[in-house]
């Protein structure tokens, strides 16, 4: 007889469940009062310290977002970049990661001890501030993308991950006369796309949420990514930022466009997940068990 058929079974399962469902409202109720609260009014939100539903229906805080004659543009910025990216970064990571996981690789640990360096140690804003300015990337939308192209925390992921790979696979396709690059291309990745997904996903994250590189590196307001901007809306919010924002609004809703910014920078990701979600829960673990 199963345990779950017992009585003491399913007095755990109801007990599991209801300790899940708990867990599971108190992950989920935050975003739901994150998307009400952006509907909502000014001074709803300052009165009401939780609710799931708005009393009043506004869209001040959107409209105030979206008066920015320079948004569009910087969703546009903000796609390019995040898709740009994550080709380069996926492209080098997995490149790079290939050959270190060969154990004959001439000087191959003392590049992963190089790699592994990087880990601990970074150059510092300032001198890669100076090597940006001396290539030539300042407002540039690759100064967005080529500084942080590579994380060697996912390339020692992937590269475990290639390592797990049977050595006969290679062996066979070696012995029908196919070249380094074509096993790569022709076995290698398509034995890869759990890990691919999942990185993709961590990748395309950090390009669309990070604000800090465009800060440093662009000054341009017409290349500055979303992130960005609305982070000036939300420090700035009666500067016309570049363009022509809504004169209605004298004074921004400011608790309602903390709320508002919230769902903006967040939705385009969550959109995105669905279609790696296949992946992701099984790459998530793949080449964490073997170095």
């Amino acid at each position: 007889m199963k345990i779950h058929n017992t009585p003491a079974g399913r007095v755990f399962d109801v007990f599991n469940h209801i300790i899940l469902l708990v867990i599971a409202l108190v992950t989920f109720l935050p975003f739901v009062y994150i998307i009400a609260g952006s509907f909502a009014t000014e001074s709803e939100v300052v009165e009401r310290s939780f609710f799931i539903w708005p009393n009043t229906f506004s869209l001040n805080a959107y409209e105030y977002v979206f008066s920015t004659t320079t948004f569009v543009r910087s969703i546009g910025v903000s796609v390019l970049v995040t898709i740009g990216g994550t080709i380069v970064s996926l492209f080098l990571t997995m490149t790079m990661a290939y050959p270190l996981s060969r154990k004959g690789l001439i000087g191959r640990n003392l590049l992963l001890n190089m790699i592994i360096f990087t880990m601990v140690f970074s150059g510092g804003m300032v001198p890669t501030y100076m090597v940006v300015r001396s290539l030539g990337l300042l407002d540039s939308l690759w100064a967005l993308i080529l500084p942080l192209a590579i994380n060697p925390f996912y390339l020692i992921i992937v590269k475990n991950f290639f390592q797990m790979l049977p050595n006969e696979l290679e062996e066979s396709a070696k012995i029908d006369g196919c070249s380094e690059i074509g096993i790569f291309w022709r076995i290698i990745l398509p034995l890869s796309k759990p890990v691919i997904a999942t990185f993709t996903l961590f990748y395309a994250v950090f390009y669309w949420n990070d604000f800090f590189q465009a800060l440093l590196y662009i000054s341009d307001s017409s290349k500055w990514p979303v992130q960005l901007l609305l982070q000036q809306i939300m420090n700035v919010a009666e500067t016309r930022l570049g363009g022509e924002v809504d004169t209605a609004f004298a004074e921004p809703p400011a608790e309602t466009l903390k709320l508002a910014v919230i769902v903006v920078a967040t939705l385009p990701i969550l959109l995105f997940y669905p279609f790696l979600q296949k992946h992701f829960a099984k790459g998530i673990l793949i080449g964490s068990v073997k170095g």
